[in-house]
């Protein structure tokens, strides 16, 4: 019995998503394989995005997954950590900006 849901080997396992639905899985690996090949921004920029996003939607598999391929891109340590902060800064100001909702609820209500 597994101690934890979180199991880096099924990382491994990621392709298999295609064999219960071939047509959808194929699809979705070809617009994926796209979205990160060479473009307007480099590979590497797009293995930091992916790094930062990751951190934000707390996909562990993700963060497994880009901070090897941004390793295998010569993505320093440092360049990775500030791009998770880069993450983090919008996603707590788009908590804080909620804010605002808030306040204008609170004097809709309290009038």
């Amino acid at each position: 019995m597994k101690n934890n849901y979180y199991d880096p080997q099924d990382l491994k396992k990621f392709g298999s998503i295609s064999d219960w639905q071939p047509e959808l899985g194929d699809k979705f690996f070809a617009y994926y394989n796209s979205v990160f090949a060479e473009g307007e921004l480099s590979a590497r920029e797009k293995s930091l995005i992916a790094l930062a996003v990751s951190h934000v939607v707390q996909c562990p598999y993700c963060i497994d997954a880009y901070t090897k391929d941004g390793l295998q891109k010569g993505i320093e340590k440092e360049e990775m950590m500030e791009a998770i902060h880069v993450g983090a800064a919008i996603k707590s100001g788009a908590a804080l900006v909620h804010g605002v909702q808030m306040m204008n609820r609170h004097d809709q209500l309290s009038m």
